[in-house]
């Protein structure tokens, strides 16, 4: 403010006045008694000051003057407090601190200072600010859970990750660390311009050189006067990459940075974050959201019971609090099943464990923590900085370009002052050589002159020497005069010339000085870089970032007990017939798989529900649970009720106005959808078929609207009618009889003629064959019935013959004959093998052996894959009754299997008791 505006305004003392007003204020007084006798009102009011009966005195509008003083404030807090400088990273208050300890020779090889001595110091050479706010930024700067990279070496009690307070500053003792001292570096060589402290009697910098781009390594947090920023930390190693790939490559864009180099944040914390595109948009627009997830693992104990243990958690958050906060929702009743909450952390890193109760499943305990809890946070991103002293919002790539600018103009300043140090040292150098070739000469003439001027005028007058170079021969002491010292300085005088070529080198061309940074930064990278500490991984929630996550095939798998992953479809290499099959999912105690798909990483899925509701996911957004993974519980990504489950998954490419949708249940109804009314499914379901009471939805098949459908029961019958039986119905219709299931059967099977031209059968015990749907006759004369076509609502033909050997008909599925078959049994053991190794045989046969199953283990599911080299031969003899293998001509066609009742031996008996008339053959 102007010092006229600190004066009196129309009679009062301004209410920001200081001591430092007081004298303008005493002369403003006796100005008054000068002009004579005057009322009061005359003296103070708004009319005399208007009319100028008082000068000196400036008539403002309130408002006006509230508005500019606020806004210089603002202003102040911005440029001077609150906002990091884009070239080094540092606001005020943080480059004083280390540019003090600095000066003072607080260095990492020095013993530790007192706190209380370098904020004092500080205080009172460059901050005149409080010292509570100086030493709170000084212990930030030493602790590693707050900084990605410290800054300052701290020595004693400097708080924790809990919230506990650090010592008070007569306690603990800090000085700079290795890092630090790359801060200032070079800091001597007219890097930086420095300017007037606040009171004039010192200078300090108005930036540090920073050899490294602090500001992205370590991210800033601050609160100015209308805008704040949030900057993340990075890793070193990837920061000073992408910083080397844009000088070499200014045409960059954020996301080929974002993809190449620096993939995201890196925070001091660890953790997890869960996608992408909150970094990709603060990459390209300075601001963003990301999702930080704690990294915690389930352990599971002696007693049956199991434990979350978390490791790591989200930046910024009080590891005690969060724990408080826990144990209140339990209280609470907002979480349950958590019976213990402990924290078990120690120097080696966090551990808390958090025990769970034994009927409860731990993955959605977790679930919950995650929703209630710091356990995820967000972290949003403003990339606010100064930029050529102005607040501005920069993009990644901004951020790094400034970097660059502003590292040439360092190196080229520093380049600039050691070629003229080294310039004038050479020529300093010359004359001590020309000195020592003349040194009898040169001791005559200062012996025979009376004083420095004569001397100084006689040697310039018989060797040419310049004063700089008179100075130097005038100040040699007698020991300079030995031979050595003229060897020392011919050694001196070629380091000094091959300096100078190199500093002119470097100053004849901008790439030079980028060459020359690049090889620094390296030098930095390789003394502090390091791995990455937080994790970042493509999770559910990320749907707007398709083109980075990669388009894969995939199997989706679902247990009986609700466990949800998915896995690579080449995760399981080819067998022959009969191999034993490896483990494809770690399932619990009691479980079994119950569903498996077929499908790819950006393909729409429909989950159906028991009681005829459909949820929508896609493929990523299902957890990659690698091979013996159990998955993820399915109630943690769709919004299911009690006693809700998936009975059907259906992927879905697109939704053409040609296609249905068709439903069948366990009691034989039927009903066809338009798939255009499954377009659009919101997070909560909606409901897909309107059931009877008593029944469940069984599968729901994807049609073309001229489909064969082949019902299957099982007692071993098929049913198979025109799809155009059906008529079209909405989605809450009921539908019709399907199937006669009059004796107590269940549908265990639905196939469509778009699927394939061959029937698939496949028996609790491993046995399987294939059919062809229709009267077929072979080239070879040989001639196969087909399933005849019946009427909806029919009780079907027989499939396959049952018979204690091959078990009860568990799966029935219409191929080419081409592709190859994914079996899982109940306990989690897949085996894949070719299709062209079953044999092709007739309606009423047990079929060939698939899969060898140990005591006890029955099937559980199947897929349909493409076909894959076989990579073992494990294959049994054949035990088909009739039919040979043929190849036939395929597409790959999905399935899937519903088994909710496992079979076991006792049961498997016990069924085929009742049908044995005693004739040696299972009737049906």
């Amino acid at each position: 403010m102007d010092n006229d505006d600190n004066k009196k305004i129309d009679g009062q003392t301004p209410a920001n006045a200081d001591d430092d007003n007081h004298e303008g204020t005493a002369s403003d007084e006796k100005h008054i008694s000068h002009e004579g006798q005057q009322s009061d009102d005359a003296m103070f009011g708004h009319d005399a000051a208007v009319s100028g009966v008082i000068p000196g005195l400036i008539d403002r509008d309130v408002a006006g003057e509230v508005k500019t003083a606020f806004l210089d404030y603002s202003m102040s807090v911005i440029v001077a407090r609150a906002i990091p400088d884009v070239r080094d990273g540092l606001k005020p208050v943080q480059r004083r601190i280390i540019f003090g300890m600095n000066e003072e020779g607080v260095l990492p090889n020095k013993p530790y200072v007192k706190c209380a001595r370098i904020v004092g110091d500080v205080m009172g050479k460059y901050h005149p600010h409080g010292d509570s706010a100086l030493y709170l930024t000084l212990v930030r700067l030493a602790q590693p859970f707050s900084m990605r990279y410290t800054l300052a070496d701290g020595h004693g009690n400097f708080g924790s990750i809990d919230g506990d307070e650090p010592a008070a500053m007569r306690y603990t003792e800090a000085r700079m660390n290795k890092l630090s001292l790359e801060m200032v570096r070079d800091i001597d060589c007219d890097t930086v311009n420095f300017v007037d402290n606040y009171d004039g009697t010192l200078t300090e910098p108005e930036v540090l050189p920073c050899r490294f781009p602090n500001l992205l390594v370590n991210g800033s947090q601050g609160i100015a006067v209308g805008m704040a920023t949030n900057m993340a930390p990075h890793n070193m190693s990837e920061s000073i990459d992408a910083t080397i790939a844009v000088a070499k490559n200014p045409n960059l864009t954020p996301l080929e940075i974002m993809q190449q180099y620096l993939p995201g944040p890196d925070f001091p914390s660890g953790g997890t974050i869960l996608g992408r595109k909150g970094i990709m948009d603060a990459y390209t627009t300075g601001q963003g959201s990301i999702m930080i997830r704690s990294k915690y693992h389930i352990e599971e104990m002696d007693n049956g019971k199991s434990r979350i243990i978390v490791t790591e958690i989200p930046y910024q958050v009080n590891k005690a609090l969060m724990i408080e906060n826990i144990a209140d929702l339990v209280r609470a009743k907002v979480i349950d099943g958590i019976t213990d909450v402990r924290d078990e952390s120690n120097k080696e890193g966090i551990r808390v464990v958090i025990e769970i109760r034994k009927d409860c499943i731990p993955e959605v305990v977790a679930n919950n923590l995650l929703k209630h809890t710091q356990l995820q946070t967000s972290f949003g991103i403003i990339n606010l900085c100064l930029e050529d002293g102005a607040p501005a919002i920069l993009p990644v790539d901004k951020i790094i370009k400034d970097y660059i600018e502003f590292q040439v103009r360092v190196l080229t300043h520093r380049t600039k002052f050691l070629l003229k140090r080294d310039s004038d040292r050479l020529h300093i150098v010359e004359g001590l050589l020309l000195a020592h070739d003349n040194i009898d000469e040169v001791i005559h003439i200062i012996r025979g002159s009376k004083t420095d001027e004569e001397s100084a005028n006689k040697l310039h007058e018989r060797f040419g020497l310049t004063q700089p170079q008179i100075d130097a021969i005038l100040a040699m002491t007698l020991r300079r005069l030995q031979g050595m010292e003229q060897d020392k300085l011919l050694a001196e005088k070629a380091e000094l010339e091959k300096n100078i070529t190199e500093y002119n080198r470097l100053l004849s061309s901008r790439d030079n000085i980028i060459e020359q940074m690049i090889k620094e930064l390296l030098e930095v990278k390789a003394k502090f870089g390091d791995e990455r500490m937080t994790e970042i991984t493509d999770e559910a929630g990320d749907i707007e970032n398709e083109d980075l996550i990669p388009q894969k095939n995939i199997l989706v798998v679902l247990t009986n007990n609700g466990y949800l992953k998915r896995m690579d479809d080449d995760t399981f290499s080819a067998q022959h017939r009969g191999g034993h099959g490896i483990t494809g999912i770690k399932t619990t105690s009691g479980d079994i798989v119950k569903l498996m798909k077929h499908t790819k990483t950006h393909t729409d899925i429909l989950f159906f529900s028991s009681i005829g509701k459909v949820y929508r996911m896609r493929g990523y957004q299902i957890p990659d649970s690698g091979r013996i993974g159990k998955g993820m519980p399915v109630v943690n990504f769709l919004n299911l009720d009690q006693n809700e489950k998936i009975v059907a998954i259906l992927p879905c490419d697109s939704y053409p106005e040609s296609d249905f949708l068709f439903f069948v249940t366990e009691h034989g109804v039927v009903k066809r959808t338009a798939l255009t009314e499954f377009a659009s499914i919101h997070t909560n379901g909606k409901i897909a078929v309107g059931l009877r009471e008593g029944d469940t939805l069984y599968d729901v098949k994807h049609t073309t609207g001229n489909c064969y459908i082949s019902l299957a029961s099982s007692n071993g019958k098929l049913c198979s009618f025109l799809e155009s039986d059906v008529r079209t119905m909405g989605r809450t219709a009921a539908g019709v009889t399907g199937m006669n299931l009059k004796d107590g059967s269940e549908i265990i099977g639905v196939t469509t003629s778009d699927e394939g031209h061959m029937i698939l059968v496949l028996t609790s015990l491993g046995y399987g064959k294939m059919s062809y749907a229709k009267d077929t006759d072979l080239p070879d004369g040989r001639h196969y019935d087909g399933y005849r076509l019946t009427k909806r609502g029919a009780k079907g033909v027989t499939t396959v013959k049952v018979t204690p050997k091959n078990g009860k008909l568990v799966a029935v599925r219409a191929v080419e004959g081409d592709e190859d078959l994914l079996v899982i049994t109940q306990q989690g053991i897949v085996i894949r093998t070719p299709l062209s190794e079953v044999k092709i045989a007739g309606r009423n046969t047990q079929g060939v052996k698939i899969i060898n199953l140990e005591d006890k283990q029955r099937v559980a599911s199947l897929s349909i894959v493409p076909h894959q080299e076989p990579g073992e031969d494990d294959g049994t003899d054949d035990e088909a009754v009739e039919g040979e293998e043929t190849p036939a001509d395929a597409a790959p066609v999905d399935a899937t299997l519903k088994d909710e009742k496992p079979v076991t031996p006792d049961t498997l008996d016990e069924d085929l008791e009742k049908k044995d008339d005693g004739d040696g053959n299972d009737d049906i």
